[in-house]
């Protein structure tokens, strides 16, 4: 997380960075001469907001080497007095005191992908003090089905492709195929795709939640299909929720303003013809990769009515 470019994009997400000052504002009255840790801190600028909202200290904790540049940021802003920026991994750290708020950023594309979570499940149980605040305080996964002509138009490619050159390319369109299809997508899914009412299908309370319980999630679904359409796939999104005396929520959802999250999609093999009324159940689980934890894979099982049932895994590896 030293790339500046990563910060950059997440910095340019105002939806994401003006959810999280408003929250830590709107929490005044409980962060006002009390202790903050930020956990995965990067530039430092929820550790800013802390502090304009009042906090005492605040424990920054970031793993990268740009840490060295938070303090720089921190300096910056006369407020090295307030922010302390500790470089080393959380589960490493040692804090001088207990803390009364908890604030991090720890989501990645379908909440859980490259997710900070465990680290700052460890910060709460080893330094946050009993009833302390948790922001955000709750997190929410959506499941819905959905039409995907992009996947159409990506492999028609193949089909008009050789029509500029005067070749035929169509023997690649199976194997483009099998490349899209293989693992979740990343990329925006647009609002009248969406072909059935979304299910909320896993919830955590994050005051709550232990590492163990994120070993393996997962969640039943139930969909009746708004009319006719192709339906190509099924994409997932999520919101949180900051318990400040007004609520503020973040959502990523396609019902929503953009996000640097985007949707994450999942293609089925072959589009499905779909009408009024359409079932579509089944269950979704999403586990850490055997071979790197950071990363996701996410097994569905579903029908369709009566057809067959269908199980596919779809890796969630290198989403960048």
């Amino acid at each position: 997380y030293a790339d500046i470019g990563i910060h950059e994009d997440m910095l340019a997400d105002t939806v994401r960075t003006n959810a999280y000052r408003l929250a830590i504002l709107r929490c005044w009255e409980q962060i006002r001469g009390k202790v903050v840790v930020d956990v995965g801190a990067g530039t430092g600028i929820l550790s800013l907001f802390s502090v304009q909202a009042g906090a005492r200290k605040v424990y920054a904790i970031e793993a990268s080497v740009l840490a060295e540049e938070t303090r720089k940021v921190v300096k910056a802003n006369g407020m090295e007095g307030r922010i302390e920026v500790l470089h080393g991994r959380a589960e490493e750290v040692e804090l001088p005191e207990k803390a009364d708020v908890i604030v991090s950023e720890w989501m990645g594309y379908s909440l859980l992908y490259e997710s900070m979570l465990p680290s700052v499940i460890h910060i709460r149980d080893k330094w946050l003090k009993k009833g302390g605040l948790m922001l955000p305080s709750e997190a929410t996964i959506y499941l819905a089905p959905i039409a995907d002509v992009e996947v159409e138009d990506r492999l028609q490619f193949w089909e008009d492709i050789g029509s500029k050159y005067h070749v035929d390319m169509s023997a690649l369109k199976p194997y483009a195929h099998r490349c899209v299809t293989r693992k979740v997508q990343v990329k925006p899914v647009e609002m009248e795709d969406i072909l059935a009412t979304p299910a909320k299908v896993m919830t955590f309370d994050l005051t709550e939640v232990s590492a163990e319980d994120l070993s393996c999630v997962q969640g039943a679904f139930s969909f009746s299909c708004y009319g006719w359409s192709q339906m190509q796939g099924f994409a997932t999104w999520f919101d949180v929720l900051f318990p400040s005396p007004k609520p503020v929520l973040l959502s990523t959802s396609p019902y929503s303003e953009d996000t640097h999250w985007m949707q994450s999609v999942m293609s089925l093999d072959e589009p499905v013809q779909v009408t009024q009324d359409t079932r579509v159940s089944g269950v979704i689980k999403i586990t850490p990769n055997n071979r790197n934890n950071r990363f996701l894979d996410m097994t569905l099982k579903y029908s369709i009515d009566d057809r067959e049932e269908v199980e596919r895994l779809y890796p969630m590896d290198d989403c960048r």
